[in-house]
């Protein structure tokens, strides 16, 4: 697993989602874009909303909301497309806002807990304690199954 760790510390990438905080390990973001034209792809796996052309590069793009079951809401000014290595794929997730790059130590991330340990939730990794607020930090090697980006890969090669 890929961390930006520098001894007992995590540099996270925090982003906003149904009032929420989550957090990624920043070295696996690529790029944060303002929300763009996503180009639906016939026969695409069903977590995918469609790719957008990243400087070239033809990205596939996921609702983070639709994902997680969370309900749909109108995209804003703040709503952003999160790029970020999961397995060999680049893949845009789209998120209600990016709130802070955020340093952290070690000890204030506690395990999920075993109510939420369940098959459904490998993705997720810790919940960070800072003060009042909780971050609850993504393991970006399971918000999609192996099985999942590899659909994608397939789907956008047969797009192109």
């Amino acid at each position: 697993m890929d961390q930006a760790i520098s001894g007992d510390e995590m540099q996270l990438v925090v982003f906003e989602l149904g009032g929420e905080s989550y957090g990624v390990d920043i070295s696996r973001v690529q790029d944060i874009n303002r929300m763009q034209e996503i180009t639906q792809i016939p026969h695409a796996p069903e977590s995918v909303v469609g790719v957008i052309n990243l400087r070239g590069w033809v990205i596939p793009v996921i609702d983070l909301r639709m994902r997680f079951g969370l309900p749909g809401v109108e995209h804003t000014k703040s709503t952003r497309i999160v790029v970020v290595r999961m397995g060999e794929t680049s893949i845009g997730m789209i998120v209600d806002a990016v709130s802070q790059v955020l340093r952290i130590s070690a000890d204030v991330v506690e395990p999920p807990s075993r109510v939420l340990a369940s098959v459904d939730s490998k993705y997720l990794r810790g919940i960070a304690k800072l003060g009042e607020k909780l971050v609850v930090l993504l393991d970006l090697d399971f918000v999609l199954s192996r099985r999942e980006q590899e659909s994608i890969g397939e789907a956008v090669a047969e797009a192109l």
